[in-house]
Order: structure tokens, then sequence, then C-alpha cells
């Protein structure tokens, strides 16, 4: 005997119906030439929604979905419609630049389910996610651990549905500029989603996710940052801004595609945190003195080399607020342009039209007296930087490589005349960024042997030996519970490790013969700079960093 089940017949042709009427959507979307798109799987920003009210959005079979300043994405039933074509016009003459999506019924139905939330969101105005004052200050006050995060989103994914995103993404973004993060990290696994913050530049772990409130979080985050919401399989890059107490906290998204959803970083490039005086970088006075020597004379040019994260574009702000003056013009050429510097010209590169090359090629017909190149990555780039050097320019730049001896063979392997590097390079900078002990809470104890082998062996090859702290007999170490004063996590803010290679008769004379960075390190040892491990020895000795955080990020193998 065969029972049929009539409720489950039911819902079987419900969603065969349904299938059915996407696949049609999809197929009408190529007849009219735009993109289709599935509300069902897309979050509609209430933003965008309240730009048209819910009766004109009934009346023309359209709902607004996303919007990016006045960049506003709608979807509709019929292109064609002379009421779509009609609000398209009113739209238009209100200053927005409309692209329309096609979509289904049910896209539409559930589209028009949200008018009944307005009232739960708060308004983004032009196109940027504004956090209140009052609400950022009232976060910041909350929010005293990763922990305090952690509560707060959990409480917010409780809320109302069209809501809780906002509120989630808010928490998340005020919670990393309360601990001073410098990303945010949201990395999809099989059955949830890691969010985390890297602060002092350790990935630090705050809550887990579920999958449905990141797919919400990952439509809204790409609606911010003016990205395709039906690509899913590619790489994409984006940017949008926060603004705070009237200031504006650019915020650089990244999307790729991972194993079960995208992964998505945010960087925060709030403007304070590049704004470090030279002085405060965590250069040795004698040779900050040296450096800046450097960086008063008309030409030459000072390099700043070290990995992705290890302060070099910091350190080049730096040297050019300090040059900056109403006498002198300063272009940079950067990929991209994180921070903006009154009273300098900034321009960004665009891979098709304006290369690092072509960008220097066009700056050094502008008439400046100081350039700045974000990266010299080959041997074009390198080449017209070396002779802008020698043809009255002041250039700063950076360079990969390990260490500030390895930045003469780089500039040699790229094709630069050994020759002529000694007339245009005036100093090499290598750098890395450790984590300060919190002052507060930090834990004196007697090294190990083992330690203070390793700290001998430095401090003997130092030969500049006024350098050396008398009195450090002990090691410090960050406090495993830390303090309120630190967030709880032992260390407090960054501070340069340094080493330099300034360019004199010794170094002029062993670059004949095309050298190798030891033979370089060699010829430097009469100049009595610290190498790296030395300087963040130094660091250690004086309680400043941990040798456990030194040992995290320099090779203390190596002289």
């Amino acid at each position: 005997m065969v029972v049929f089940n009539d409720a489950e017949q039911q819902k079987r042709i419900d969603f065969l119906r349904r299938r059915e009427e996407e696949e049609l959507a999809q197929m009408l979307s190529v007849k009219y030439g735009v993109e289709y798109v599935d509300l069902s799987l897309v979050a509609v920003n209430t933003d965008a929604l309240r730009v048209i009210t819910e009766a004109e959005a009934k009346d023309a079979e359209a709902a607004a979905f996303g919007r990016v300043a006045k960049r506003l994405s709608v979807a509709v039933r019929a292109p064609e419609n002379p009421k779509v074509k009609a609000l398209v016009e009113k739209l238009t003459e209100q200053g927005y630049e409309v692209q329309l999506y096609m979509c289904s019924q049910e896209s539409l139905r559930r589209a028009y389910q949200r008018y009944a939330d307005l009232s739960y969101a708060t308004e983004t105005k032009a196109g940027v996610f504004e956090l209140s004052p009052q609400e950022l200050e009232q976060l910041i006050a909350t929010v005293h651990s990763l922990g305090d995060i952690g509560k707060q989103i959990s409480e917010a994914i409780e809320l109302k549905r069209a809501y809780r995103i906002t509120r989630i993404l808010e928490v998340v973004l005020a919670g990393g500029m309360a601990t001073g993060a410098s990303d945010i990290h949201m990395e999809p696994e099989e059955t949830s989603v890691r969010l985390r913050y890297r602060l002092d530049g350790v990935l630090t772990d705050v809550i887990t996710l579920d999958h449905e409130t990141y797919r919400l979080m990952l439509s809204r985050i790409k609606l911010l940052s003016g990205l395709k919401l039906n690509i899913t399989d590619e790489a994409q890059d984006g940017r949008f801004s926060i603004k705070v107490k009237g200031d504006d906290i650019e915020i650089r998204t990244s999307i790729l595609p991972g194993n079960y959803a995208e992964t998505v970083v945010m960087r925060l490039l709030n403007p304070k945190s590049i704004g470090v005086p030279l002085e405060e970088l965590g250069i040795e006075p004698k040779l900050l003195a040296q450096i800046l020597k450097q960086i008063e004379k008309p030409n030459g040019m000072i390099l700043t080399t070290g990995p992705t994260g290890s302060g070099k574009t910091t350190t080049l702000y730096a040297f050019l607020r300090k040059v900056n003056s109403s006498g002198s013009k300063i272009i940079t050429i950067e990929d991209p342009i994180e921070y903006h510097l009154p009273g300098i010209v900034q321009t960004q590169i665009d891979k098709k039209t304006y290369t690092f090359a072509s960008g220097l090629r066009s700056a050094l017909r502008q008439d400046p007296d100081i350039i700045m190149v974000g990266e010299i990555r080959d041997g074009e780039v390198a080449e017209v930087a070396i002779n802008a050097a020698l043809t009255g320019h002041l250039v700063f730049s950076t360079l990969h490589t390990n260490n500030a001896p390895g930045s003469f063979p780089r500039l040699i392997d790229l094709g630069v005349d050994e020759k002529v590097i000694s007339s245009a390079v005036s100093v090499a900078l290598a750098q890395r960024l450790v984590r300060k002990l919190c002052q507060h809470c930090k834990v004196e104890r007697d090294p190990t042997p083992e330690e203070k082998a390793v700290i001998d062996k430095h401090v003997a090859a130092i030969t500049d030996k006024s350098l050396v702290p008398t009195d450090a007999h002990k090691v410090f170490d960050a406090k495993k519970e830390g303090c309120p004063e630190c967030g709880n996590r032992g260390y407090r803010g960054r501070i340069g490790v340094f080493e330099a290679v300034f360019m004199d008769s010794a170094i002029e004379t062993v670059l004949r013969n095309k050298p190798s960075e030891r033979e370089i390190a060699a010829a430097a040892l009469s100049q009595n700079i610290p190498t790296m491990p030395q300087d963040g020895i130094l660091k250690v000795l004086r309680g400043i960093t941990s040798l456990e955080e030194l040992t995290r990020v320099v090779d203390l193998d190596t002289q």
C-alpha cells in the first residue's frame, strides 16, 4: 500500500517551483544584459532599502539592496518595465548611480520583509559605516578584554535578524579600534568561522561565529567595500571608512576564496597609528643622529628594508614628516595610499596605466625636491630611482631583503651598476617590530645559563661598548595573565629593532667586486652600528622587550 504524504509532496513542489523561478530569472538576466542576484543569499542593506519607499518599490517590482556612497544596487523583476525606468530616472536625478540586477519574485518578497526592520537599523551616511561617538565611547568603556568583545558579539547575535548584522559588525570594528588591532581576520572552518584580531603583530582569537551569521556579515562587508556580491571564486580587494568623532578610519578589505567559504581580512588604517615621531621609533640615539644628517642632504637615496608588517611604511612616513616644509615639494608613488599626509602630493599606482616606473618618471617632471617610491620591485624602477638620487633629488624607498647589508647585492641583482650605487645610496636601514613589555606588570628574573650565553655572545660582538647598560644583569618576561593596563596580554605596543649600513669608503671599495651580504657586513664593522640581533639584545637588557619576543622576530643565531 502506497501512502502519499501531502505535506511533503507540497514542500517538494514548492521547492521545484522556486528553483524553476530562480533559473528563469538567471536566463532573463542574460537576455536583458544585467547581473542576476538571489536575495536569499545576500543580506539586504537597510541603508539602500530606505532610499526607495516601500510603496514605490512594490509598485515597480523593485528593491534596493546595496549602497556604497551614491552607487545603488537595485533588484528588479523586469528591467524593461516603464515603472522601473521611471524609478531609475528619479534616482539618477537624485544623484544615484543605479545598477540593476535581475531577481525572482521570491527575492523581492524577502526584500520587502526587511521594511519592517528599518526602525531598528542606524543609517550609514554617504556610504560610510558610521559609529556614533556615544555608541563608540560606550563600547570602548565596556571593552576591557577580548572576552568582553566576544560577549558583546554573542549578545548582538540574539538581536532581530536585520539589525543584528549591523550591530555585530559595529562591535567587531569598534572592538578592533578599542584594542588597537591592526587587522581583523575572519576565517571559515568546517563547522564555524574564527574571528581573530592582530594585536601588536600577533593573531589572537576573539570568538567563533556560525556560518549563517558570517554569510550575512560577508555580504554587508562586500557592499560596504564596493565589491561584487555574486563573485565567490575570485580574490577581491576593496575599502570603506568608519567615521569616528569626525575622523575617517580607512578599512582595507581583502577577500579570498577558501575551502569552506570566502575568508576576509580587514586592515584598520588609523591615521593616528602612523603618526609616530621619528624619535620614538626605537632607533638608537647615535644611529638616529647619523640618519638625520642623511635626510637633511639635498640628494641621495635612503632605503628601508624588511618583510611585510615590519613597520617600513611608518618609518618612511616619519622621514617624510621630518623633511616636509613649505619650501620643498614632496611626491609619493604608493601601492596603495594607506595614510594621507598634509602638504604632500600622494599618488597611487595602477598596474595597467600608472606603474611605479611610469609614476616615477612622471613625478620627476613635476619638479620635486623629495620623492618617496613605495617599493623598488624591479630593475626599471631601481634604475630610475637611482638616477633620481644622482640628479639632485632625495629619494626614499623600500626594498625586500632580510637585512641592511643585503640591500646592496639586491640592487646589483636588479641590474644597477655597482659603481653607481656608491654615488646614489646614502644608507640602507633594516628593521623588525617587537612587542613592548607592559611596564606595569612585567616580571624580572635571572637569565638561564643558555639565555646568558646568547646574551653574552651578542654583547661581546657590539663594538661600541658605550651602548651596553652597565647595570643590566636581569631579563624580564611578560606576566601571563597581564593586567588591566595591557588588556591582560602582558605586552603593550611595539617598537622597532634596527640595523643600518652607511655608504663610506670601505663599502664603496668592496662594492667594486659585486660582494655578498657577509662581505658587506664585514666592511661595515668599522661603522660601530649594532646589528638587529645586537640592537634587540640591548632592548632586552633595558627591559623594553623579552628575550622570548625577540627570538620570535629576530634570528639570534646570526651575527
